[in-house]
């Protein structure tokens, strides 16, 4: 985990230029521009016509442009970047705002493999910069109490999510190897380490398209993982599951010793507990779940961070671990054999050192050892 430098003003608007102008770049316009905890005050785009038509759907005609992050941070004095780039392009614009000395919001996944994700990790240690990763669909009020009322269910033996839905993208999802598992699936995971509070050690998972599918490749998939403890995490999810669809949360059902919690995704959980259970140990739900849900608590909980030093839950180094969740899902579909997450971390560290281009993040990566032991799990 990266120490960073808080802020010294903690009242004033963080001020922060937006990367990527897209569709999610068009939603992140409209909650810059209605925070009152943030200054909206440039937006980058390699496409400037795409940057200029979101400009002015935003009715934002004086934002500063351009398609250059440092020439926009130059002529705004920004304080603060949001990167919401396609994910390819997450590693470059995240070390050239780190680099520039800019904290750093970025969209899920915090990169395409997880030896970028670990080059990203040792960069914000080098900097000293604060890289938080938007795992959107962690924000919900009633996902703080679900994971409040699965901590009162004692030791926990499983954990499920049923994913079921059937969008119609077209484009390049319609395409994509492993659509469900990359794409989606990370949002499950990353809430199963949130509500369990730890990280798993292993996965096996099977991957397979129905007959009926409109995707390309495979669009369903079942992975069970295993967590240090013993406890079951077991995702299954269909991405062309017409009728009776979940929410985009999914369902969830967690067992423990003292009773069962399940959540809808939407609603408040549903808790039945033992006879004479002992009395439930709750937690602390975030002050930024309390009201500001998906991308504003995410932000809420960014400029929280950058006011008061406290390392948020979406922190690059923790994140890392969401991401290898995926990557080791995906290996076990393809090699059909469990694949230990460890194996998928050391083998991305290997990687990561090997491909590193600045001799000071090198240096920082081989100073780790292990991705375990600069990733602190």
């Amino acid at each position: 985990m990266s120490a960073f430098t808080a802020l010294t003003d903690t009242t004033s608007p963080v001020r922060v230029v937006l990367v990527g102008a897209g569709g999610m770049g068009k939603r992140w316009l409209e909650v810059l521009s209605e925070s009152p905890d943030v200054e909206l005050v440039g937006l980058v785009d390699l496409n400037l016509d795409t940057a200029e038509a979101a400009r002015a759907n935003a009715g934002l005609p004086t934002l500063e442009i351009g398609s250059s992050l440092s020439a926009v941070v130059s002529a705004t004095g920004a304080q603060a970047v949001v990167n919401v780039t396609i994910p390819i392009a997450h590693h470059p614009v995240n070390v050239e705002a780190m680099s520039a000395g800019l904290p750093v919001l970025c969209e899920k996944p915090v990169a395409p493999t997880v030896s970028q994700g670990l080059s990203l990790a040792a960069t914000a240690e080098v900097t000293g910069q604060l890289l938080m990763i938007s795992q959107s669909r962690r924000y919900y009020r009633t996902l703080a109490e679900y994971r409040d009322a699965v901590r009162g269910l004692g030791r926990v033996g499983i954990l499920t999510t049923e994913f079921f839905k059937a969008p119609h993208f077209g484009g390049f999802r319609e395409e994509m190897a492993h659509v469900l598992l990359v794409d989606m699936a990370i949002h499950a995971f990353d809430v199963a380490r949130y509500v369990l509070d730890a990280d798993p050690v292993s996965v096996y998972c099977e991957e397979f398209n129905p007959s009926w599918s409109w995707y390309s490749r495979d669009a369903a998939a079942t992975a069970i993982f295993e967590f240090g403890d013993g406890t079951r995490y077991v995702y299954t999810g269909n991405w062309c599951a017409d009728g009776l669809e979940t929410s985009w949360n999914g369902t969830w059902r967690a067992n423990g010793e003292h009773g069962t919690a399940t959540w809808d995704g939407e609603t408040s959980p549903v808790v039945d507990r033992v006879p004479d259970a002992p009395a439930e140990n709750t937690v602390e739900a975030d002050d930024s779940t309390a009201t500001l849900e998906e991308i504003e608590g995410s932000l809420a909980e960014f400029v929280s961070a950058l006011r008061t030093g406290i390392v948020p839950s979406g922190e690059v180094h923790s994140n890392v671990f969401s991401l290898a969740m995926v990557e080791a899902a995906v290996r076990s579909a393809e090699t059909g054999e469990r694949v230990r997450v460890s194996d998928v971390l050391e083998a991305a560290y290997l990687t990561a050192v090997a491909d590193e281009a600045r001799d000071d993040v090198r240096a920082a990566l081989e100073g780790w050892g292990s991705a375990r032991n600069g990733l602190g799990g």
